[in-house]
């Protein structure tokens, strides 16, 4: 331009819209996700399995216990977050882990869980009638944040509807828990649950993705998809 003059439009349209692009690409959710299901559920539930098919169950325990706490502080010592899921998954193996070797006995650490996964369906089933269900309160575990993405209509609804879902996964799996504890003996059980665990833990956060990419699509979040947003 002559005289040097800078157009202001020029200088401010760009940087709004820059920052209005910085959302991360499914590839990069999806693979976010998978780690974290990976680190939290897989690799403990795959070591708990092979120790407890050597015949050794204390082993098994403790090879799953010692992965998470490894695997966190491993995260913490190179500055990465630790996802809540990981949290969660440590804090119900070190309680169980503790009272089964207290009490020398097995029988709790398989029952425990199923009880806890019936209060859990019930707490995610019981913060659908306040303002922010469970899953709008870890989102950002897996998604970048803020008011204005937790304020709109069909944000709300999503987390509503996944929060839903996972009442009912969690509800179905404390079930079948509580039944195969009621028919079959213990290492049976554990070795089934070795696989229903992250089986249902995988294709629960499949179904979760395709949910939220259908309503971030329409919500313009992924990049190249969806309407744009008009910036104010």
């Amino acid at each position: 331009m002559p005289g040097g003059e800078i157009s202001l439009s020029a200088v401010v349209v760009p940087d709004a819209t820059a920052a209005e692009v910085e959302r991360p690409p499914l590839s990069a959710i999806v693979k976010h996700v998978a780690q974290a299901i990976l680190v939290a559920n897989v690799v403990p539930s795959v070591l708990f399995y092979a120790c407890l098919s050597a015949g050794n169950i204390w082993l098994a325990l403790t090879s799953a216990l010692l992965w998470c706490y490894g695997a966190m502080a491993w995260r913490m010592s190179t500055g990465r977050a630790v996802s809540g899921l990981l949290v969660l998954t440590l804090i119900g193996l070190t309680g169980k882990t503790i009272f089964a070797f207290a009490t020398n006995s097995t029988s709790f650490y398989f029952w425990q869980p199923a009880l806890t996964e019936v209060a859990v369906a019930f707490l995610f089933a019981g913060s659908l009638l306040t303002a922010r269900p469970l899953v709008a309160r870890v989102a950002g575990d897996f998604y970048p944040m803020d008011d204005d993405l937790h304020a709109r209509p069909r944000i709300q609804q999503l987390f509503w509807r996944l929060t839903l879902l996972w009442a009912f996964i969690v509800g179905a799996k404390a079930a079948v828990s509580v039944w195969l504890l009621s028919t079959v003996s213990t290492t049976t059980y554990a070795s089934l649950k070795s696989v229903i665990a992250p089986t249902t833990a995988v294709v629960g956060a499949v179904v979760t993705v395709l949910i939220a990419v259908h309503a971030a699509r329409r919500e313009g979040l992924l990049p190249g998809r969806g309407p744009v947003p008009v910036l104010a």
